[in-house]
């Protein structure tokens, strides 16, 4: 089961590089629905601890390559948290997507502000992050909740988080 879960973390991890190529410059911000997707999609199948290292892999690989900010590191790292944790403990996919854009959109905005601050010289208010943060997420865990919702119908979701053959 261990080497499932870490072979689809390392599938998650490199759509997330691979698409890191698109996203939408909003001020110092770049929106970037993909990271988000890929959280839920963590949270749902693999859990809280999964989530959060893909995100910092992701935020880290993307960062190396020149595709992503230091901003990434909060807002996705805190997404994944608190998605992974609410379906934890909610055994709802509504609640990963409202974790994620809690996590991402409010958390991870306001934490994403020091680090603006002190490395990349930006005096964009701390309000200035919350809503790309938030148009990002939105976007990225909705088109996540629309995958997990078919999966699910399907019971490819069920099979997925119990390690079973698709």
């Amino acid at each position: 089961m261990k080497v499932k879960k870490l072979a689809l973390a390392g599938v998650l991890v490199a759509m997330g590089v691979v698409c890191s190529a698109f996203y939408i410059p909003i001020g110092v911000a770049k929106a970037f629905p993909v990271q988000h997707f890929v959280n839920v999609i963590a949270a749902v199948v693999l859990g809280p601890v999964y989530g959060v290292g893909m995100a910092f892999a992701t935020s880290l690989l993307r960062n190396v390559m020149g595709t992503g900010s230091l901003l990434a590191f909060p807002g996705s790292m805190c997404g994944a948290l608190l998605s992974g944790l609410m379906y934890r403990y909610s055994k709802n996919i509504y609640g990963a997507v409202l974790g994620e854009i809690f996590g991402t959109g409010i958390v991870g905005a306001i934490l994403a502000y020091p680090i603006a601050a002190l490395f990349l010289s930006s005096t964009v208010a701390i309000y200035g992050f919350i809503l790309p943060f938030l148009i990002s997420t939105v976007v990225g865990s909705s088109l996540s909740l629309l995958l997990l919702i078919t999966l699910k119908r399907s019971s490819v979701l069920f099979r997925l988080q119990h390690g079973e053959e698709i």
